[in-house]
């Protein structure tokens, strides 16, 4: 039976903890989701800006990955379209880049850039990258956090249960640290990618500008998604550290 207290319920949503909890995430989230908006409306228009614009050596983005690749001595990597918008991706389950149709065959600044960057993914993979062996080795548990965190902050909500609330802020703990891991793997694959870019002379100096402005944009992203994860999960350490305190100091009444 939950405990009664002078400004509320034990586990309930009125008490201070959840006060204190919800006003600081509402303070710090207006900065938050303006950069994720500020990070998505770069993505956007430096894309479009930059896909307008083809390169001098009219190179489509599926040379440009192939390019990176063999700089890299690495050979065994294919190269393929896929449906969709910014669907770019290396996919290490079959070894394979991905590559949107509006990146593909175009042979467009921004296209090389994300290609190169998609390229810098599987050298990581082939060189046994540091982070991208820790994310790896992490995404099984990542998983099994995204998909049960809710359910048992929920519930622990429901139930007035702390221990399962607390139960539910280590297993969303686990991704906002997955959040934390991709900064470095992302970051590393758009510097691999221009440096490659640089040094084949894949590019020129004024187009290696364009392609640095995509790919920063896009690293910007996952900034924003990491700083929305963290923020969430200090709203979650909060609530239950208030209703710890008031568990403790209050006693039944």
């Amino acid at each position: 039976m939950p405990y009664y207290y002078g400004y509320g319920y034990g586990y309930g949503y009125h008490g201070y903890g959840d006060f204190l909890a919800n006003n600081i995430y509402v303070l710090l989230l207006i900065p938050v989701l303006a950069l994720s908006l500020w990070a998505q409306f770069q993505v956007s228009s430096s894309f479009r800006r930059y896909s307008a614009v083809n390169n001098r050596r009219h190179l489509t983005g599926a040379q440009a990955a192939e390019a990176v690749l063999r700089a890299h001595g690495i050979y065994d990597v294919p190269v393929r379209t896929t449906r969709g918008h910014l669907t770019d991706h290396y996919d290490p389950r079959d070894n394979t880049i991905y590559l949107s149709e509006s990146v593909y065959g175009a042979p467009t600044i921004a296209a090389v850039g994300v290609a190169a960057h998609e390229a810098g993914h599987a050298v990581q993979y082939a060189l046994g990258y540091g982070p991208v062996r820790l994310r790896t080795a992490i995404l099984p548990l990542t998983q099994i956090g995204s998909k049960f965190s809710f359910l048992l902050l929920f519930a622990g909500m429901l139930l007035y249960s702390q221990a399962m609330f607390l139960a539910g802020i280590i297993l969303f703990s686990l991704t906002t640290f997955f959040q934390l891991v991709t900064l470095p793997v992302e970051f590393n694959a758009s510097h691999r990618a221009l440096e490659t870019l640089e040094s084949q002379s894949l590019l020129w100096d004024d187009e290696l500008v364009g392609a640095r402005r995509v790919l920063r944009a896009a690293a910007m992203t996952y900034v924003a998604a990491l700083l929305m994860s963290a923020l969430q999960l200090l709203r979650f350490v909060l609530i239950f550290a208030g209703r710890n305190n008031r568990e403790q100091g209050g006693g039944r009444r």
